[in-house]
């Protein structure tokens, strides 16, 4: 694939429609909605926009009295009900996802199974605003996220520099493996790359990975540039993960594979997108919400007047990606 986005194609992207976060616990609405992403001169542009703003939902309805039911219109694009549908709550602090954004995949049209992936792109600037460029299995041989995996090819937030979890002047790249949320490993397979008296929203960068049943490498501008390599030549995951046996967890998902490199020997799909907030992230606690709180979106909300302000104006909040390639690997 290689793709400059003249337009959104939507052969090739899919824009998911869902509620509930995905991998990261966000708090963000994605939609189909042009406002959240559209194509212009300088790529497709991945935009988050406040809900009150975009919709007719009103601030009082986003905290209290609201329905919103994304099966009833035939838009979601989750098969599970809890990702399709919320109802806004005062009393128990359920809100409506207080802010839109979008998240394009490749999930129905282009994969790879070992190859490369290089995505030019430009990172938005505002708190909590965290852009993303990952891979994704496209079936779930060894089960629900992280038992399957998945790639950080880039991952970043919007905060600035000084922000301690790492600002808009860092990126981190990440392998996600594990039996569980709680047992995923990332930790063990991941790094980060700063850069000094600039960050990543001023310019175009390159954003790459490279695939093989040996290893998965990430890289920054050039194929020399390594940030982070995972390699599967001496031992398994599962050997590595050394994953605790108290009775309440399965057995080795991956052993029927008999590949050392499972889960990651299937085929995945790229994904980029902007989240905003996160519950499954650990960063800092010099933030609105905490994400073991039973109602850390409302909380996040409440704080609007904080973090709303920061966020760059026009296209300096969103995304920007310039070009995308992804190569499959085959024989010379």
């Amino acid at each position: 694939m290689d793709d400059s986005f003249q337009t959104i194609d939507p052969n090739v992207w899919l824009r998911e429609q869902q509620l509930d976060g995905y991998e990261a616990g966000a708090f963000d609405w994605t939609t189909s909605d042009d406002s959240n992403a559209y194509a212009s001169t300088n790529g497709l542009v991945i935009m988050p926009t406040l809900t009150n703003l975009t919709t007719d939902i009103t601030p009082l309805q986003i905290i209290n009295g609201y329905r919103l039911n994304l099966t009833s219109t035939g838009a979601c694009t989750s098969q599970q009900v809890t990702s399709c549908a919320v109802h806004s709550n005062l009393t128990m602090g359920t809100i409506i996802n207080p802010v839109r954004s979008a998240r394009l995949t490749t999930r129905l049209s282009k994969s790879i199974k070992y190859g490369r992936v290089e995505v030019v792109a430009k990172l938005p600037k505002g708190d909590w605003l965290l852009p993303s460029i990952k891979l994704f299995p496209v079936n779930e041989t060894y089960g629900e996220w992280p038992r399957s995996g998945s790639v950080d090819i880039m991952f970043s937030r919007g905060n600035e520099a000084r922000y301690r979890a790492g600002g808009r002047n860092f990126f981190i790249s990440a392998v996600h493996w594990g039996v569980s949320q709680v047992t995923d490993r990332f930790r063990w397979t991941s790094a980060g790359r700063p850069i000094r008296r600039s960050d990543y929203t001023q310019e175009f960068n390159t954003f790459g990975l490279e695939w093989t049943e040996d290893y998965i490498v990430a890289y920054h501008n050039r194929r020399t540039f390594s940030v982070m390599k995972t390699s599967f030549v001496k031992d398994s995951l599962w050997d590595r993960g050394r994953f605790p046996n108290n009775g309440s967890l399965e057995a080795n998902p991956w052993a029927r594979s008999k590949n050392q490199n499972a889960p990651f020997d299937q085929a995945f799909y790229l994904s980029l997108s902007v989240q905003v907030g996160a519950t499954r992230r650990s960063d800092g606690s010099d933030k609105p919400w905490v994400d073991s709180s039973p109602r850390p979106a409302s909380d996040f909300w409440a704080a609007v007047s904080d973090w709303y302000p920061t966020w760059g104006d026009g296209e300096e909040r969103a995304m920007t990606v310039r070009n995308v390639k992804m190569w499959q690997q085959g024989k010379c």
